[in-house]
């Protein structure tokens, strides 16, 4: 896609965010019409293979595409890297079939990682797998699901059928007899991701929905999963970072003290929260492009760098959603002045697995020299 017409595709989705995110939010629904959106722009497709009639991208135009949704909604945000991150698995194992089906935005995708009995420790599930004549079947508690009943799949893990290792990855359709979903997503932020615990009982799915080798899970994971999810959720949270300082730059600079006759940008403290919250926002998207370099070109440091990301911006989204409410006052408890919303969103990026203070320990072992797991 030429990059002119790729900007232009993604500032016709934004518009759209931007219209519905109030609403998204506030009736805590699924950004339905930012996804219709997507697909109608062919970003849902942006990094299937070209040779599956997709869009053939890589890191930086996803990172691109979900930073700038950030801006303007951080639910359709989530609902996208979420989706991004099964596509990166399903175009490395996923039948042509499916993959021209997501490639052409007719399929919708989430992964189901996260499990109640291992909490935030993801990679390693308590659900089972077992064959069963022609059938694989899988039981579980999925604590949240993204997009839990709006997505069309599901990249699933279970422990391994029959070999060792962690887990192993299925893709299991929404709509699969046995799962249900007893839960509606009402939560602080991220209100319209649809982020929902997912139950199995007796789900059959097929041999060949198998993702990759039995007990190949866990490599998928840290392969394919956690490079896209962190730069991803980093790109979030450097959205909603970019939303919280415009919006308190134009509330400072259009308020004023009537009996004064001064604005707020005349007090010299309120400059300064300003700059922190530039300043902060700058590094962190400097940290994420250099980021993006280490990955495109598999320097010696991306794995550092990838856990880096996620860890750098969700501490960063914090610092600047508590600055703009400091320096917003009460008028910030007021949804038109627009910074409430993404402040409730940004917290969500410290508590997603990996959370920050795992991402912490794995960078400290990194630098020591320790294994990870």
């Amino acid at each position: 896609m030429e990059p002119d017409a790729f900007a232009e595709r993604l500032e016709a989705v934004a518009a759209v965010a931007r219209e519905h995110a109030g609403a998204v939010d506030a009736e805590a629904r699924f950004p339905s019409e930012t996804v219709a959106a997507l697909r109608a722009q062919g970003l849902l497709g942006l990094i299937s293979a070209s040779a599956v009639g997709g869009g053939g991208a890589s890191f930086r135009p996803a990172f691109e595409v979900v930073e700038r949704l950030g801006r303007e909604c951080g639910s359709s945000a989530m609902v996208l890297c979420m989706h991004y991150c099964a596509v990166a698995v399903l175009e490395a194992h996923g039948t042509e079939a499916v993959r021209a089906s997501v490639a052409a935005g007719k399929t919708l995708v989430t992964l189901a990682f996260s499990e109640s009995g291992s909490r935030s420790h993801f990679w390693a599930p308590l659900s089972s797998a077992r064959a069963e004549r022609d059938s694989v079947v899988l039981d579980a508690e999925k604590s949240w699901v993204t997009s839990a009943s709006n997505a069309d799949g599901y990249v699933w893990s279970s422990r391994p059928l029959a070999a060792q290792g962690e887990s192993t990855l299925w893709l299991v359709p929404r709509t699969a007899a046995g799962l249900s979903r007893p839960a509606r997503f009402d939560g602080l932020g991220l209100r319209g991701n649809d982020s929902l615990p997912v139950r199995a009982q007796g789900v059959r799915v097929r041999p060949e929905d198998r993702l990759g080798p039995d007990g190949g899970g866990f490599a998928l994971m840290m392969g394919v999963v956690l490079p896209w999810f962190s730069v991803l959720n980093a790109a979030c949270s450097l959205g909603l970072m970019e939303s919280m300082t415009a919006r308190t730059t134009a509330h400072v600079a259009s308020t004023r003290f009537a009996h004064l006759d001064s604005s707020l940008a005349q007090l010299p403290t309120v400059r300064a929260y300003l700059a922190r919250m530039r300043i902060t926002t700058d590094m962190t998207r400097a940290l994420l492009h250099d980021t993006l370099e280490a990955l495109a070109g598999q320097r010696a440091d991306v794995s550092l760098r990838v856990l880096e990301a996620k860890a750098a911006a969700g501490e960063g989204a914090n610092q600047v959603g508590d600055l703009a409410m400091r320096v917003c006052g009460g008028a910030a408890f007021r949804r038109d002045v627009a910074v409430e919303r993404p402040f409730r969103d940004a917290r969500a990026a410290t508590v997603m697995a990996p959370t920050t203070d795992a991402l912490y320990d794995f960078i400290g072992k990194a630098l020591t020299g320790l294994s990870l797991f």
